[in-house]
């Protein structure tokens, strides 16, 4: 088959590249316009147009969709199907112009987590199992009928890059998989409507903003881990960490659960040997943070920040400046 492949960041990268091991027909990579970024805002192209520079492959970066000249230059790829990882959403005169339609890759087993985050909302949500789905595209995002999924255990180490990375080359082969079961004509598709008993038990994954990452100290220990690691590495959950003189922006990528107490202690208080712990009381228990991040610093273990940063007493943690 003559494939279309649609995709921007490096989860996509994998994909393609899978594509390119087993020989298949790339007749045409879509991705997004170079951007400026970083402090010096240089312009930097996508992984997926890296790779697809390496390999000679035909590059279509258009800034509207729907752009006349684009839906001319998509048909004449004369592709038989197009292949969408990490995209953004399509109009119909695209997704519905190739013979054998287009699929996505998604990084949930839909219906259940359909948005833009689904690994981080998995697991902010504590959940223990996760998964990808391929799925040809409808008009409704993340909704249309069900071709192949595979399961991925979620473990207690995992963090949002980890289950990035396991997500990402599951889904590569799955996409194998699928454009196998399209070519015999050897699958049965599932409407998600036949998934889903009450839409209340759909658990959403929409786009995460800055706010969203703030830790709320009064909550459970479990509930505050979950949101770390489900925002580490990117977008990283934070507190402000208030002392004696101004509020500190902190970034906290990684904690622990510990058995000790500090009975009587408010939820946002912070216990210290100015050594080698910070200790922070939730509603429930103690959190050890473990890496983290103050504003204009590097990344740190815990004791390397210590090393360097007095704490003033009766410091304490809040998401309120």
């Amino acid at each position: 088959m003559r494939i279309v492949f649609m995709g921007t960041p490096e989860f996509a990268v994998s994909a393609l590249e899978k594509l390119i091991e087993h020989n298949y027909e790339v007749v045409g990579v879509i991705t997004a316009p170079d951007q400026p970024a970083g402090r010096g805002k240089k312009i930097r192209m996508s992984g997926v147009k890296e790779f697809a520079l390496e390999h000679q492959l035909t590059i279509l970066q258009p800034t509207n969709l729907k752009d006349p000249l684009f839906i001319e230059a998509l048909q004449m790829l004369k592709a038989d199907i197009q292949v969408v990882v990490a995209f953004r959403m399509l109009p119909e005169i695209v997704w519905n112009m190739p013979p054998k339609g287009t699929f996505n890759l998604h990084a949930s087993l839909l219906p259940q987590y359909r948005g833009a985050a689904p690994i981080n909302h998995a697991l902010m949500n504590g959940e223990t199992e996760t998964g990808v789905t391929t799925f040809f595209l409808d008009k409704e995002i993340d909704t249309g009928k069900i071709i192949l999924q595979r399961k991925c255990a979620i473990s207690a180490k995992d963090n949002a890059g980890s289950l990035h990375d396991k997500l990402m080359l599951l889904g590569a082969e799955l996409i194998i998989d699928t454009l196998v079961a399209i070519e015999t004509n050897q699958y049965k598709i599932t409407p998600q409507k036949d998934l889903v008993h009450a839409q209340s038990d759909l658990k959403p994954a929409p786009k995460i903003f800055k706010q969203d990452c703030a830790l709320n100290w009064e909550q459970s220990t479990e509930t505050i881990l979950n949101k770390i690691r489900g925002l580490s590495p990117y977008p990283a959950a934070y507190t402000h960490l208030k002392t004696d003189d101004q509020p500190f922006y902190l970034k906290i990528f990684a904690a622990s659960k510990v058995e000790k107490s500090y009975p009587g202690a408010k939820y946002g208080s912070l216990f210290t040997d100015t050594k080698t712990y910070i200790h922070g009381v939730t509603g429930d228990g103690t959190i050890s943070l473990d890496e983290i991040q103050l504003e204009g610093k590097k990344r740190m273990q815990i004791v390397d920040f210590l090393r360097g940063f007095k704490l003033a007493p009766h410091s304490f943690f809040t998401s309120l400046i």
